[in-house]
């Protein structure tokens, strides 16, 4: 019996004869897929890189199984064949049949082919396990009849797509989003004395403290994981059970209840069956919801990102007003010049996000009728999402946030030369009195208190009483 390992890297050129209901066609010889599989490895060939993702087929592997638990303790599948079936979908789970899912995004909007490239997966590994060779005599877990008992493709796919996109949220986007905001929030509470200039329109403002400016981070960060997290329960609620329209028609009595509960055992996520199977299975609203936290978490991001690299621009030729990490050099053609790299990878992590929230959009509000049929495109793209932001947080939290410092030179440069320090002399000599210091003070090219003092509006003892930075950063922290 040939080894896992030599089955995934046999040469594919041998073929054998596999039978389905519409005919003979060649598989390779040592796949563990079938015809089903073949056909649409042959006639999708559109972007042969964009394979099905990897927590999809996970998930399948954690469905079949449940399925076969269920159906068992419903009576309608024998003790050893779930057991076989068990075996094979914990090696499925565990990564070690990836090599035997080719197939792409692109191809039916339910997702038919890559539930019956499970089905075949499963059957033909149980097949072998028994000491047989593939393609020799009749499997004895038959891909549709006990495999897919009491599933469709209709509400296994949509039931992997929860799966996948509520676990990884909680392993990936949600940890890294988390490590983020903490540091932040440190950082935050280090810096809340330091005195600095605000800035409003890309002009100066009054001054705030860099602590108070990056609790502002914080804060945005903590809603999104709020609106994040408020979305896992609708993540949770399982379309297995459902069968093609919704109905559960070829399921026993309570099989959808059960189903639920034993995915959330073998998960350790709270799944649940859906409240209402016709949802479940014509529109994908959980996903487009749980997308449109990514979305705002993305748009965040970006808005952060930027604006950390904006105060750390220069080093001496704009605001310069923090630090950040050197890790790698800037330029091919300019020596010393180091960039805001990580900044620049979260920026374009946060464009691929809301990309993608165009497409799960416009596929979440199509398909007709009893069935939405953009399912592998919608899960292609929310596990892009829910990846990208998870890996460029944790990137970005090491590589940068956790070493961001004041530039303290660069910050009394530029507090000590704002014109907008003026607003402090609003309640002593009117805002038409201050405007007139600040625009002479412009115009002359002198210092605020220059122009004060030589304005005859306020004196030097007045100015130096009157204009102090540390007392215009309020008392909110």
């Amino acid at each position: 019996m040939p080894t896992l390992e030599e089955i995934n890297t046999a040469n594919l050129s041998a073929l054998r004869t596999e039978h389905d209901s519409m005919g003979n066609v060649q598989v390779p010889l040592n796949a563990y897929w079938g015809a089903q599989t073949e056909r649409s490895r042959n006639n999708f060939k559109i972007g042969p890189k964009a394979s099905m993702p990897e927590e999809i087929i996970e998930a399948f592997g954690y469905l079949k199984k449940a399925a076969a638990f269920a159906n068992k303790d419903l009576n309608v599948l024998p003790r050893d064949k779930r057991d076989l079936i068990a075996k094979v979908c914990d090696e499925i789970i565990d990564g070690r049949l990836y090599g035997e899912f080719p197939l792409v995004i692109w191809q039916t909007g339910s997702g038919t082919q890559s539930n019956m490239n499970a089905n075949e997966v499963i059957s033909n590994r149980i097949h072998v396990l028994q000491g047989n060779e593939m393609g020799k005599g009749t499997p004895y877990v038959h891909p549709n009849d006990d495999v897919n008992k009491s599933q469709s493709s209709n509400d296994t796919f949509p039931t992997a797509m929860h799966i996948a996109a509520y676990k990884i949220l909680v392993d990936v986007t949600i940890p890294g989003l988390e490590k983020l905001r903490d540091t932040l929030r440190v950082k935050s509470d280090d810096f809340m004395d330091v005195v600095k200039i605000g800035r409003t329109h890309l002009m100066d403002a009054t001054p705030l403290t860099l602590g108070q400016e990056i609790s502002g981070y914080v804060s945005q960060l903590d809603h999104g994981l709020s609106a994040l997290q408020h979305t896992l329960d609708h993540l949770s609620e399982l379309a297995l059970g459902g069968t093609a329209v919704g109905t559960g028609m070829n399921t026993p009595a309570g099989y959808d209840v059960l189903v639920a509960k034993y995915i959330a055992e073998f998960t350790g996520f709270p799944f649940r069956t859906a409240d209402n199977k016709f949802e479940a299975l014509s529109a994908h609203d959980a996903i487009v919801e749980s997308h449109g936290a990514l979305k705002q978490i993305a748009v965040s991001l970006m808005h952060i990102a930027n604006n950390i690299r904006m105060l750390a621009s220069g080093p001496r030729c704009s605001i310069g007003e923090i630090h950040l990490p050197e890790n790698e050099p800037g330029s091919s053609i300019m020596p010393g010049k180091v960039n805001p790299t990580q900044n620049e990878a979260v920026t374009m992590v946060a464009a691929q996000v809301m990309g993608n929230d165009v497409a799960i959009t416009i596929a979440g509000s199509n398909g007709q009728f009893q069935l939405n049929v953009f399912k592998p495109v919608m899960a292609a793209n929310f596990l892009q999402s829910a990846r990208l932001i998870g890996d460029a947080c944790c990137s970005f939290n090491e590589n940068c946030a956790m070493g961001i410092e004041p530039n303290y030179d660069g910050i009394k440069k530029h507090l000590e030369t704002s014109l907008m320090l003026v607003t402090a002399l609003n309640p002593h000599i009117g805002y038409d009195n201050a405007a007139k210091i600040a625009k002479a003070a412009l115009k002359n090219n002198q210092s605020l208190r220059e122009s004060a003092i030589s304005l005859g509006l306020v004196t030097n003892e007045q100015f130096n009483e009157w204009v102090r930075p540390e007392d215009m950063i309020g008392s909110i922290k």
